[in-house]
Parts: C-alpha cells; sequence; structure tokens
C-alpha cells in the first residue's frame, strides 16, 4: 500500500513539472504572429523612431529568461537582403542597450520553418552580468521577429532551441 502511495506521488509529481516544461502559443497582439514560450510574457507596444511597431515581453521561468520583441514595419521591404542587413543593424543596436559586452557573430542563412521568403540569423551573447545569451531572429521584410534567452549560468539548448525556433509570421 505505501508502496503504490509514494508510485502514486511520484508520477504526479513528473505530470506537474512536465506540464510546466512545456511550451504555450502566444499571439503577438492583433499582428498575426505568433511564438511559443514557457512563461507568459507581458507584452508592451512602443514606436520606433520610423513609428513602425515595436512589441516586447520577457518571463522568467526555471532561472532562464525567455524575451520576444516583435516589430511590424512601417515600410516593408521586398528585398530579403536588404530586409536582413536591417534586421542585424537592429540587433547590432539592441547589444547596446542591453549592455552585451561579446558576441560569437551573426550566424546566417536561416529559413524560418523552410520558408525561402525569410531570413534568419543566430547569435550567442555575454553580458555585463555575465549572463549568457542565445538570439534567433526572422524577417520576411514585413516584420522582424526576435527570440531570446538568457540566464547566469548554462543555457539548455533544446528547450531554448525549442522556444527559439517557435516563431510564426502571419500569412499573407
Amino acid at each position: 500500500m505505501k508502496f503504490l502511495l509514494l508510485l502514486s506521488i511520484m508520477l504526479w509529481q513528473q505530470t506537474s513539472l512536465l506540464a510546466q516544461q512545456s511550451l504555450k502559443k502566444y499571439a503577438i497582439e492583433k499582428t498575426g504572429c505568433y511564438y511559443s514560450n514557457y512563461c507568459a510574457a507581458d507584452l508592451h507596444l512602443e514606436y520606433s523612431e520610423d513609428s513602425s511597431k515595436v512589441y516586447s515581453g520577457e518571463c522568467t521561468t526555471d532561472e532562464t529568461t525567455y524575451g520576444v520583441i516583435c516589430v511590424q514595419l512601417l515600410r516593408p521591404m521586398k528585398d530579403l537582403k536588404l530586409a536582413e542587413d536591417m534586421m542585424i543593424a537592429y540587433l547590432d543596436y539592441l547589444k547596446s542597450t542591453m549592455n552585451i559586452e561579446k558576441s560569437v557573430g551573426y550566424v546566417k542563412g536561416y529559413r524560418l520553418h523552410k520558408d525561402e521568403n525569410t531570413r534568419g540569423v543566430v547569435d550567442y551573447w555575454i553580458d555585463k552580468d555575465a549572463d549568457k545569451w542565445k538570439i534567433k531572429a526572422w524577417t520576411n521584410g514585413r516584420f522582424i521577429g526576435l527570440l531570446y534567452a538568457y540566464k547566469s549560468g548554462e543555457l539548455s539548448e533544446n528547450k531554448v532551441n525549442q522556444f527559439l525556433d517557435s516563431f510564426v509570421f502571419p500569412q499573407n
């Protein structure tokens, strides 16, 4: 009897832990963009210098902070090379505002969900507090989507990658 009770408690704890670790899909306001996260980020709307809408938010779970930034470009770009260059310039700007002191360097050539009408980059950063970051940024010429995760210790690559690969642009 004690064995069954102990087994039941262990199974309940495992089920609770797994439920806490699963991704949930979140809409980025009414942009048509979505992402999945382990926690609910409270999104805030601001406007860039050119009046593009910038949605951003963060949340923390299991000592890891997960963040999202979605820029709805006021002036969409058809040339994806130019859109990628603009996205990288935006990331460089963010590095200064987020106190990033070191970076590996952008790795280009990514396509969001194998969509040739997207461009993506990956980078690893370290901030002034020695927190370790991994970021993935995407553009389709109409939006820039950035997902990032950071913590003071080593990031869980598999868990973070599931989050970073979850961004979805609106259907045309």
